[in-house]
C-alpha cells in the first residue's frame, strides 16, 4: 500500500491550484458568456486558466498531493461540476478514469484528452502530430477500459506512459487543442486564446531545447526511477534507465516489489550503477524508503518529481524546477 511522503529538497514544488465556480453559467448561457473548464488535475486547469484568461472559469477536480488520480472517486458535486461544463480536460490513458464516467452523463461537452496527442500512445506509432486535426477531438469516446489494466484502483495502457504533462512535445500540441476548443467555443476570444497559447507553447520549446542541453552535457548518465512518472523527462534528455525490470510497475500499481527485484534494485545503487534517483514525493512505500536510503548512503543524488502543482507558480515553472533539478543531479 502506498503511503505520501514528504517532498525532498530538489522536489520541483509550485503552481497555481485553480478553482473556478462550479456553478458558472455555460458559454452563452450568462451574462458575460463565460466558459465553463473543468479539468481532472491542477496541472490542465493551470493550463486552461493561462490560456483563457478572463473569459474562463476553471474548476480542477484534484488540487491536493494527498489525492491519487489513479485511485480517486468522484463526488455527487463533481458529477455536477462536470454537467455544467463547456469544456472538460483529463489525462487519459486511465489516469483520470473517474472522468470517463462522470462524461457519461455529461451533456456532451468539448473534450481534450492529453494523451491522445502523444506519439507513445497506442495508435498513435509512425503518426505526425503536428498534421493533428484538434477540431476531430471535439467528441471522444470515453470508454477506454479495453486494453487497460487494473490494479489496486490503477487503470492504465499495459507499456504506455501516462504522465504525458512531463513530455514537453506532447503537452505542445495539448496546448494547441485547448486553444482550439476555445475558439469554437468562444469565437471572439479565438486571437487571445491563440496568443496566450503561444507562450506556453515558447516555454515547452524552450524546456526541449533545455533536455537536450542535458543530453550533451551529462552524456553517458544513468537514473533509477521507482515510479514511471519522471520517465519522458528522463528520455528526452538521453538519460539511460538502469531500475530493475518490474520495481517501477510494482510500485505505481501499490504492489509488492518481488524480494529479488528488491535485492537487483538495492545492488545498483550500492554499486554506483546509477548518476541519480529519481522518485515521487506524493507516494512511496517500504521498498522506495529503503531505495531512497541506499541512494542517499552511496552519495547518489535523489530527485523528487510532483505530480500535481502546489500553490505558488504556474504550470511552466514548475516544469522549468523540474527540469533544473534533474540536470543539477546529473551534469558533472
Amino acid at each position: 500500500m502506498k503511503k505520501p511522503v514528504v517532498a525532498l529538497a530538489l522536489a520541483s514544488v509550485a503552481a497555481l491550484a485553480l478553482a473556478g465556480c462550479s456553478t458558472t453559467p455555460a458559454a452563452g448561457e450568462g451574462d458575460d458568456g463565460t466558459i465553463t473548464v473543468v479539468a481532472s488535475t491542477n496541472v490542465y486547469g493551470d493550463i486552461a486558466a493561462q490560456i483563457g484568461g478572463d473569459r474562463v472559469e476553471v474548476e480542477s477536480l484534484i488540487t491536493s498531493a494527498s489525492q491519487d488520480p489513479h485511485s480517486y472517486e468522484a463526488t455527487a458535486r463533481d458529477r455536477l461540476t462536470v454537467q455544467k461544463a463547456d469544456l472538460v480536460i483529463e489525462n487519459g490513458g486511465g489516469y483520470d478514469a473517474f472522468v470517463d464516467t462522470l462524461l457519461q452523463d455529461a451533456k456532451d461537452p468539448h473534450v481534450v484528452t492529453a494523451v491522445e496527442f502523444s506519439h507513445d500512445f497506442p495508435g498513435n506509432e509512425g503518426h505526425d502530430e503536428a498534421e493533428h486535426d484538434h477540431a476531430d477531438e471535439e467528441s471522444h469516446d470515453h470508454d477506454h477500459a479495453e486494453g487497460e489494466e487494473g490494479h489496486e484502483g490503477h487503470n492504465h495502457i499495459e507499456g504506455f506512459n501516462e504522465h504525458v504533462w512531463f513530455d514537453p512535445h506532447t503537452m505542445i500540441h495539448v496546448v494547441e487543442a485547448i486553444s482550439d476548443e476555445l475558439a469554437e467555443l468562444d469565437p471572439d476570444g479565438a486571437k487571445e486564446f491563440a496568443a496566450n497559447a503561444d507562450e506556453i507553447v515558447a516555454d515547452l520549446e524552450g524546456f526541449e531545447a533545455d533536455l537536450e542541453t542535458i543530453k550533451t552535457d551529462a552524456a553517458g548518465a544513468t537514473v533509477f526511477m521507482t515510479e514511471p512518472l519522471p520517465g519522458y523527462l528522463a528520455a528526452a534528455a538521453g538519460l539511460t534507465d538502469v531500475t530493475p525490470e518490474g520495481f517501477a510497475e510494482s510500485v505505481e500499481e501499490g504492489t509488492d516489489v518481488a524480494p529479488a527485484v528488491l535485492l537487483e534494485a538495492l545492488k545498483v545503487i550500492e554499486d554506483g550503477q546509477a548518476t541519480a534517483l529519481l522518485t515521487n514525493a506524493q507516494t512511496g512505500g517500504a521498498e522506495t524508503e529503503r531505495v531512497e536510503a541506499a541512494a542517499k548512503d552511496a552519495g547518489i543524488p535523489v530527485v523528487a518529481f510532483t505530480e500535481l502543482l502546489e500553490d505558488g507558480s504556474s504550470y511552466s515553472e514548475w516544469m522549468s524546477d523540474a527540469i533544473k533539478s534533474l540536470a543539477a543531479a546529473v551534469q558533472p
